[in-house]
């Protein structure tokens, strides 16, 4: 059976019929925090710098977490993962040898080990995939960004966030300017009117290229999965490319200040210093929302250029830079309070619903965001328009390779516009 097929394919519909056959007999999820105990047994899937970095900030968001299984496609990204913990968070750290797994299939049996929730954090191209699975096995979830690197896969999120809801389970994903008291408080002030209506808005993520940031492999003798799969920044439909990566940060927030996904979209962009892999080093998208309001955004790697990170929403009375949690106008505002590691707070939200019975659910969110970025990249790829209802329920464009092997891949090849097509 081809392996591709097998792994989202089904239906909406028919996966959320499967799933909810199964509600009556689980309650809240098929293994329910227990009520008394202040314990929550955590796995990871996905065993690289931010997943290791997620999990310390898990460990250190509430007492009483346990780290008890993991997974990983390469066996020394785990072992030098649970180095890492065991120096970080060594009290933590329940892992024996026999709940470590290495390969294409140790998120399922990470999934079905006895724990309460589990950490998505492998590269963006299996998200649905790593999703699908914690839900089905009853799983409460923290995935990183972005939701998927294509909208097949996004389809895919949405159908199972909406399991996971009347499954009850918890979904929090790593957009974590959702959980700052800063952000929190100048958008409130967005919604209550303070710069009245809003009329355009710009997001930008520029800085310097992530090499040093991020490891490249050279090729070798390694087959062109395992050197892709290792080197996955750089591939398109491993991460999306950096406006999918990346970007979708500032784009999130531009959706959450206008409580709204775009309309359409028209984007540029191109690769003038980049010489890794196939993806852009810079992009320039213009969205379109209801009532004609235009987001001008710009996303860019390139060493030595000036950086700005950063969301400006702008109305009839005023602006905000929400990155500064500064309202500037007829109603001005800053921001003087407290403001907690917003990694360390996504974490501690997540576990105070899972032990309150109170289920948080940010997967559609995180999916139509990453939704936003996946248009820009292919406007810009292919030089043309698009909407956001053709993106989102016609097209077919699905980035998986033909099967999941130590294999050779067909050409990763750079995007020309005008030449490469909407699928």
């Amino acid at each position: 059976m081809n392996q591709k097929a097998n792994l989202y394919g089904v239906s909406r519909r028919d996966f959320i019929k499967a799933s909810a056959a199964s509600l009556a007999g689980l309650g809240l999820a098929s293994r329910a925090y227990a009520a008394g105990s202040d314990t929550v047994r955590v796995g990871l899937i996905g065993c690289g710098g931010q997943g290791t970095r997620d999990l310390i900030s898990c460990v250190r968001s509430s007492p009483g977490v346990e780290i008890v299984a993991m997974g990983d496609l390469f066996k020394d990204h785990l072992q030098q993962s649970l180095a890492k913990l065991k120096e970080e968070v060594p009290a933590a750290v329940k892992v024996g040898p026999d709940k470590q797994f290495v390969g294409f299939d140790a998120h399922r049996r990470v999934v079905q080990c006895d724990l309460d929730m589990v950490l998505l954090t492998a590269p963006p191209h299996w998200r649905a995939e790593h999703f699908q699975a914690a839900v089905e096995a009853g799983k409460h979830v923290f995935m990183e960004k972005p939701g998927g690197v294509d909208p097949v896969g996004i389809r895919s999120v949405i159908a199972t966030a909406e399991v996971a809801r009347q499954k009850r389970l918890s979904v929090v994903a790593g957009t974590q300017r959702r959980h700052s008291k800063k952000y929190q408080e100048t958008i409130r002030r967005i919604h209550d009117g303070q710069i009245g209506e809003i009329v355009a808005a710009q997001a930008y993520w520029n800085g310097g290229d992530m090499l040093g940031y991020w490891q490249w492999w050279d090729k070798g003798n390694l087959s062109d999965m395992e050197w892709q799969c290792r080197s996955w920044p750089w591939f398109t439909w491993t991460s999306g490319d950096h406006i999918v990566e990346q970007h979708v940060h500032n784009l999130d927030v531009i959706n959450w200040a206008l409580d709204a996904h775009p309309e359409q979209c028209m984007g540029m962009g191109g690769r003038e210093v980049r010489n890794l892999g196939n993806i852009y080093d810079h992009f320039a998208v213009e969205y379109e929302y209801a009532r004609g309001v235009r987001v001008a955004s710009q996303c860019r790697q390139i060493n030595g250029t000036t950086s700005r990170i950063a969301e400006r929403i702008v109305g009839t009375k005023g602006y905000a830079d929400v990155d500064r949690g500064v309202i500037v106008g007829e109603k001005p505002f800053s921001y003087e309070g407290p403001d907690p590691d917003h990694y360390v707070q996504e974490m501690a939200d997540l576990i105070e619903s899972i032990r309150k019975g109170s289920p948080i659910n940010e997967g559609k969110q995180v999916a139509e965001s990453t939704m936003d970025a996946i248009m820009g990249r292919m406007s810009a790829y292919s030089g043309r328009a698009l909407k956001w209802d053709w993106a989102m329920k016609a097209s077919k464009e699905d980035l998986r390779p033909p099967k999941y092997d130590w294999i050779d891949l067909p050409e990763q090849t750079v995007a020309v516009p005008g030449q490469t097509p909407l699928v």
